[in-house]
């Protein structure tokens, strides 16, 4: 009867705290970073009227709420720890669910809610665990700021990081023939970056451009693709399968095929023709003429006329875009044929010009592509040879190389310094660098334009440069092809361009490979000895020459011993393996 009194009793205490404590409700709430959290908490409003009610972070207290984050009168809100804590039911129903707006990860807990009833131990009390999740970040908005002949950059804004921070950037980039599979991919570490540079593109093709950004959590969902396509530029290929066949004695056909398709960086527009006359006496060319046709097929033909008989030429065919010209193609050269003489029973020939005052002798060959020049002048009277040439059935057009350097003789002002330009970090296929300048000139400094090339490669500022703002002092640049590169920039204002600044030699690799880094600079730089690559080298060698030699002394030991065993030992290689004659088993070795 005790016991069974005690186990009643310990039954009714716990009922007596219940009651005493005031009844408490749980539930668990999962949201994600950003979103709004609802903790739902109510009571009779049409049987207690208007309440007094209070939330806080942690377990409920006797009194009162923990940590107090919002109160409420039962009218208005009274107080509250932040304006992100709001309640935005119908308080006069009753309802004073409470609101956090954009939940972040610090927001996750245990928050109570009491209702004030009124009478001892009336208190309304309810518990909710809220947990807030976080996610990759948002998808990037990317656009594209430049698209030139090899480089395109691109940007973006920053977006919600997903409640951890942004540690880095995807980007990828494909032909737009090729499905995703064929990517290139760059990790970009810098979660700072609001736009890259891409180089080595080719000229003229479309690409497909995607970013990622990648939190701790995981990585967004992509970007809007860009389509971005290569400006043109001039072809890098020359001509191909060039022949030259003599026709006449004034005439030669030319034959050719265009530029291999890579090297054509863009649509070819047409062929300039260059041709002149080789003096086997003087062993030297005459001045080059020029024609231009259209590009029509891919097996090309023109026909020189109007040209000397038995005499050698030599052509030159470039095939150009809209961009500018290429490479020239030749072929050796080509002599016409000897000339042929006929005799016309209608017709006189004098070996010495007419002297009827009405003819009159030219010093200047007909360029008519239908007319024969004769050796020797027409006696007749009434025959006149103009010193106008007759129109010609192909025009000629000329053109003027363009020079890429600039005239001392405009420069009206004082030019900037030559930046100053550092690695900051070179990760896979991308580097990062920043620069500053000293003094800017005359005037304000307008932009700056970096110049690479393949190390072993000429400076060529029409072919490789990117530019950028004069407000801009550090760029990254994602290499398409990884190698070794020659960086070097230069400064402008609108008087003038600087000198070139200092140059960087760069390799970058593929990612996850170690990279190795040259830098040329302006500043000196001391290796220290402790990390010099010659010390690590010599370690090696050492290493490698002591285990050589402690190899032959077993070697030879070993030899010895089973020489005075059995007498002689003849070893060989034979197909890469051991061979042995009049010795035992081979074991001991």
């Amino acid at each position: 009867m005790i016991i069974l009194a005690s186990k009643h009793l310990a039954v009714y205490c716990n009922l007596l705290f219940c009651f005493l404590a005031g009844f408490v409700s749980a539930e668990t709430v999962t949201v994600t970073v950003g979103t709004d959290a609802i903790l739902k908490c109510s009571y009779d409003a049409n049987y207690y009227g208007r309440l007094s009610a209070c939330w806080g972070k942690g377990t409920i207290p006797n009194s009162g709420c923990a940590n107090e984050v919002l109160k409420t009168d039962g009218t208005s809100v009274i107080s509250r720890l932040s304006e992100r804590y709001l309640l935005m039911g119908n308080l006069g129903q009753g309802d004073v669910s409470l609101t956090i707006r954009h939940a972040e990860e610090q927001d996750s807990g245990v928050y109570g809610c009491r209702v004030e009833i009124p009478g001892w131990f009336n208190d309304q009390k309810h518990h909710v665990t809220l947990k807030v999740n976080a996610v990759p970040p948002n998808p990037l908005r990317i656009e594209a700021r430049e698209v030139k002949e090899r480089t395109v950059t691109i940007r973006w804004s920053p977006v919600f990081d997903g409640g951890r921070p942004i540690t880095a950037y995807r980007v990828d980039i494909k032909n737009k023939q090729t499905p995703w599979e064929t990517k290139k991919t760059t990790e970009l570490h810098d979660p700072s970056l609001t736009h890259v540079t891409l180089v080595d593109l080719s000229p003229s093709k479309t690409y497909n451009l995607r970013v990622f950004a990648i939190n701790s959590v995981g990585m967004s969902e992509t970007s809007n693709v860009l389509t971005i396509t290569a400006k043109e530029a001039a072809p890098e290929g020359p001509p191909l399968d060039m022949q030259l066949v003599a026709l006449s004695s004034s005439s030669i056909k030319v034959t050719w095929k265009p530029p291999r398709a890579e090297l054509r960086n863009g649509v070819l527009r047409g062929y300039n023709i260059n041709y002149r006359e080789f003096d086997p006496v003087a062993k030297q060319f005459k001045r080059w003429q020029y024609l231009t046709v259209a590009a029509t097929r891919e097996q090309e033909t023109v026909t020189l006329v109007n040209l000397k008989p038995s005499t050698m030429y030599g052509v030159l065919i470039q095939a150009k875009t809209i961009a500018g010209v290429g490479p020239a193609s030749n072929a050796p050269l080509c002599s016409t044929l000897d000339e042929i003489y006929a005799t016309s029973a209608t017709s006189t020939t004098s070996a010495a010009p007419s002297t009827s005052a009405t003819s009159t002798t030219s010093t200047t060959p007909s360029t008519s592509a239908t007319s024969t020049t004769s050796t020797t002048p027409s006696t007749s009277a009434t025959s006149t040879t103009s010193t106008t040439p007759s129109p010609s059935a192909i025009s000629i057009t000329f053109y003027a190389a363009t020079v890429w350097e600039q005239s001392t003789a405009s420069i009206s002002g004082v030019p900037p310094d030559p930046p100053v330009i550092e690695l900051k970090k070179v990760d896979g296929n991308s580097f990062s660098l920043f620069w500053d300048i000293s003094s800017e000139g005359d005037s304000p400094i307008t932009g700056y334009f970096l110049e690479y090339k393949a190390v072993n490669a000429s400076w060529d500022y029409t072919k490789n440069a990117v530019d950028f703002g004069a407000h801009e002092t550090e760029a990254t640049i994602i290499e398409m092809n990884p190698s070794t590169y020659n960086v070097r920039m230069f400064a402008k204002n609108s008087q003038a361009t600087s000198a070139a600044s200092n140059v960087l030699t760069i390799t970058t690799g593929e990612a996850g490979h170690q990279k190795d880094i040259l830098i040329t600079s302006m500043m000196p730089y001391t290796a220290s000895p402790l990390n010099s690559p010659s010390h690590h080298l010599i370690g090696i060698f050492v290493a490698v020459g002591l285990l050589v030699v402690t190899g032959a002394i077993l070697t030879t030991w070993q030899l010895r011993r089973l020489k005075q065993k059995k007498g002689t030992l003849s070893i060989w290689l034979g197909n890469g393996e051991v061979r042995y004659t009049d010795c035992e088993s081979l074991h001991e070795l």
